[in-house]
């Protein structure tokens, strides 16, 4: 069965109309009180929804409040240098997502006369804004009926309308995003995306639902059947690859430390690290040209990515002789580290430099 007859199948005599009345209302009167949410600036909830992306809403708040009132403007985001937005950015993690909110944004200054597109056709073609974040932000800020199909969304409407396609192949993605085309309020499609969104993260959760406080609990399938705790259905993830690391804080004969960017693109593109070696490349006592003497390990420090795991020795080590040979390396003075956006992993190193 097709998509398109598959989602008219499932919505088939579901009373649509009452559903949404019903989230809609329980949204007004029970949302959150959240920074984004003061206006329907189209600027604010794109950076709010870059943000919320793999990341929890209290972590979210005070990155989302400090970002704004860096670059309270596009116009200041499209002219900030990027080390500076990714030092704002520090500590949410998945840095791409900083990366390419800026290159999007200077490109709506320069194209669209820094007013963020209101249609999908040019919205869509922005860096890093793909089909979840252009229907957030269509509906939110300008009162589209444009589906916004998020993990939160999908598991609700899975038990709402008992959907059992795996929500890990991205073809469920597209189902949904249909289900929720056939469900939209056309007058309230802010509040419907939004009441989708929030009753997953409060109520709708992932383990122990709160069914009895669900504000849509007699439309609910899986609850009436008794299935809400087995759906949604998900694949398991891919084992993570481990990879080891010798990491070393280095420090010459006038108390500057050895740090370096990291390649442009990739993982961490441009932030700032203590010198990572892979173990198996280690070559004791030597590291970018230099001849060093090494005090010894301080910690063992271990960072889970999405689809990898770093193992890091952290060693301590003084230079004897020698120059960086190394591009994008450099000592820099201790006070001056704290200047510089590091990721998560290498933040956790800064208390051994002294």
């Amino acid at each position: 069965m097709k998509r398109n007859e598959l989602a008219d199948e499932i919505v088939k005599d579901f009373p649509a109309e009452d559903f949404r009345e019903s989230l809609i209302r329980w949204f007004k009167q029970e949302q959150r009180t959240l920074p984004w949410r003061e206006n329907q600036d189209p600027y604010r909830i794109w950076v709010s929804e870059i943000m919320l992306q793999q990341t929890k809403v209290e972590t979210v708040i005070p990155y989302f409040e400090q970002f704004i009132r860096k670059f309270p403007t596009l116009e200041d985001l499209a002219a900030a240098d990027e080390q500076d937005v990714l030092k704002a950015w520090e500590g949410l993690g998945y840095y791409s997502r900083a990366r390419n909110l800026q290159t999007a944004v200077r490109e709506v200054v320069s194209s669209y006369n820094a007013a963020v597109p209101d249609t999908v056709e040019e919205i869509s073609s922005l860096k890093g804004v793909g089909p979840y974040t252009q229907g957030a932000i269509l509906s939110i800020a300008y009162d589209q009926p444009v589906p916004a199909v998020d993990g939160n969304v999908m598991r609700v409407l899975s038990r709402i309308l008992l959907v059992d396609e795996d929500i890990a192949k991205q073809s469920t993605r597209k189902l949904f995003e249909l289900l929720v085309s056939r469900t939209i309020s056309t007058d309230d499609p802010s509040s419907f995306n939004q009441g989708l969104m929030e009753l997953g993260a409060i109520v709708c959760t992932p383990k122990s639902p709160s069914c009895l406080l669900c504000p849509v609990q007699e439309y609910c399938r899986a609850f009436h059947e008794g299935v809400e705790a087995e759906l949604p259905v998900k694949s398991s993830k891919k084992t993570q690859k481990v990879l080891r690391y010798r990491t070393y804080i280095v420090e010459n004969e006038r108390g500057e430390v050895l740090v370096e960017k990291r390649p442009e693109e990739g993982l961490l593109a441009n932030l700032w690290q203590y010198p990572m070696v892979k173990e198996e490349e280690v070559q004791e006592g030597s590291l970018y040209g230099l001849e060093m003497e090494e005090k010894g390990m301080v910690d063992r420090i271990k960072h889970t990515f999405s689809h990898l795991i770093w193992e890091m020795e952290v060693h301590r080590a003084f230079v004897l002789s020698g120059d960086v040979q190394k591009e994008r390396a450099e000592f820099v003075s201790k006070e001056l580290l704290t200047d510089y956006p590091f990721p998560v992993s290498h933040q956790k190193i800064h208390p051994y430099v002294g």
